[in-house]
């Protein structure tokens, strides 16, 4: 007898339906055939100890199943309910008319109970999509697949379940989950503020031009400045994240398997990968190719510190996501795309020795030793980077000061005044939410100069050998700047301020 089950592969952020058709005929054998991996070939024990465990069993006879399309490679353990129930209904042990109207997805424990599974969040938009009546998957995983509207998603917690509900036995509730509550749930209750930062206003006044405008940035100084701290508390800052962004964030760290009974992700994601990480873990890959850390960012923050301290090649990889805000990684029988468009935030001590060539400083470095630690980071990236700013120790009078500093709060209403005017501005852009994403075209159309401007911006460029990425980095964040002063046109002051912006440019930065 022929029956034919539906589960879903995950490429990258996009699901695939699988038809696992399972045939039970005369004779002897189990033949598994469709690019299954160990681990899929693996499942015949599982199941066989699962079905005999709930009392089934796995047929004497020949079986031969199917993973339809055929030359698309499968992984993991997740087809393990899948593979069982066609099984059972295949050899007759069970009535299971419908079985055709759902997905069915789980990895089985020996005992029948279902363990938890990886990127259930596509497969459930693809369901959908393509007009699956319900799907089936482990409990662990509900809250997450619930987010779609207009599919049964049923959280199951072992194989009886399931049996049960396709004879008619027993009948199963759906999680139903609104979005939008879920959404706007703890959107304005960030973990860090910057009311805890003492002093430092003129650092806060570049994270808030760079929250507003989706910049890169560099905070260089000493140990104990307040570089981390500061950074910490970007995210706090940042417009909330819209339904679609909440979606697209979600997708990913469901691809990952990194949601712990969560629904929908509604603070912007904010990652901190140690130095000694490998370019594959940063960027994405492995032989089946997994997100990175730069898309676990996307739509938030992408924190690196102490940046010398990366391996070069390392950084080097990030040179065309920081462009492209997409990563592609190609194999020889596929190619993945995922999203990455993320701010990068980089700190960093200004010598081997934490301090600038500063002669009360006993242990402060030599010009020379600070240039070879600069160094290390290559100037095409330092050129994507749109502000470097140079971070002071607080004086002891600012840090004994009970006033209480600006609240996040009221930075983001600022920042989220900005965006909207960018939002407008590229309103006819699909691709463009803010003015880090423009292109050399878009910065011709909306950042045109004066007289005066220009020629300040002329003698910047020629007395800083500046490239002409960094004419463009420089015009960008006057862009925000404007924007934050709500003025129409860049003026001279906003460009004077967006080039004092570039300190590892400025000549003589070095003493």
């Amino acid at each position: 007898m022929l029956i034919k089950v539906f589960g879903s592969a995950v490429f990258g952020v996009e699901a695939t339906t699988i038809t696992v058709e399972v045939n039970i005929d005369k004779g002897i054998g189990y033949h598994l055939v469709g690019l299954p991996d160990n681990a899929i070939k693996e499942s015949s024990y599982r199941i066989a100890a699962a079905l005999k465990n709930t009392g089934y069993q796995l047929p004497g006879k020949k079986i031969t199943i199917n993973m339809a399309p055929a030359d698309m490679r499968k992984e993991g353990s997740a087809y393990d309910l899948t593979l069982a129930i066609g099984i059972l209904a295949a050899s007759g042990q069970i009535k299971a008319n419908d079985v055709g109207d759902y997905i069915i997805m789980g990895e089985l424990s020996l005992d029948g109970s279902l363990q938890p599974i990886k990127g259930v969040l596509p497969i459930a938009i693809k369901a959908k999509e393509e007009g699956f009546k319900g799907f089936f998957l482990p409990k662990e995983n509900v809250r997450e697949a619930a987010i779609v509207s207009g599919l049964d998603v049923y959280g199951i917690e072992n194989l009886t379940e399931v049996i049960e509900f396709f004879e008619g036995k027993s009948t199963l509730e759906p999680t139903v989950i609104n979005t939008r509550e879920e959404f706007y749930k703890t959107l304005d209750f960030p973990e860090f503020d910057f009311s805890d930062v003492k002093g430092q206003e003129s650092i806060k006044r570049c994270m808030e031009i760079a929250a507003a405008g989706g910049h890169n940035i560099i905070l260089i100084g000493p140990p104990g400045a307040g570089k981390t701290m500061l950074a910490k508390r970007l995210p706090s800052i940042l417009p909330p994240m819209t339904l679609h962004e909440a979606l697209e964030t979600t997708k990913i760290h469901s691809v990952a398997g990194k949601l712990k009974d969560v629904g929908l992700m509604n603070q912007r994601p904010f990652r901190s990968p140690h130095h000694t990480i490998s370019n594959v873990a940063l960027v994405g890959g492995g032989s089946f190719p997994q997100p990175g850390e730069i898309s676990m960012a996307h739509n938030g923050v992408l924190f690196l510190d102490e940046l010398p301290e990366f391996k070069r090649d390392v950084l080097e990889v990030m040179r065309q996501p920081l462009e492209d805000r997409e990563v592609t990684i190609s194999r020889s029988k596929f190619t993945i795309t995922y999203p990455s468009s993320f701010m990068l935030v980089a700190s960093m001590n200004p010598s081997p020795s934490g301090y600038f060539n500063d002669p009360d400083v006993p242990s402060a470095s030599s010009p020379h030793e600070i240039q070879r630690y600069l160094s290390k980071i290559s100037g095409p990236l330092l050129d994507r980077i749109d502000i470097h700013i140079e971070v002071t120790p607080v004086p002891f009078e600012k840090l004994s000061d009970t006033q209480k500093a600006e609240s996040s709060k009221e930075i983001r209403e600022r920042v989220i005044k900005a965006r909207e005017i960018q939002t407008k501005r590229f309103e006819s852009n699909k691709s463009i939410h803010y003015n880090a994403q423009m292109n050399t075209k878009h910065i011709q159309e909306f950042c045109k100069l004066d007289s005066t401007s220009l020629q300040l911006l002329k003698t910047a460029m020629e007395r800083l050998n500046l490239s002409a990425r960094a004419y463009d980095r420089i015009l960008k964040v006057s862009r925000t700047i404007a924007d934050l002063e709500n003025a129409e046109n860049i003026e001279p002051h906003h460009i004077s301020e967006a080039i004092q912006y570039r300190s590892l440019d400025r000549e003589g930065w070095l003493g």
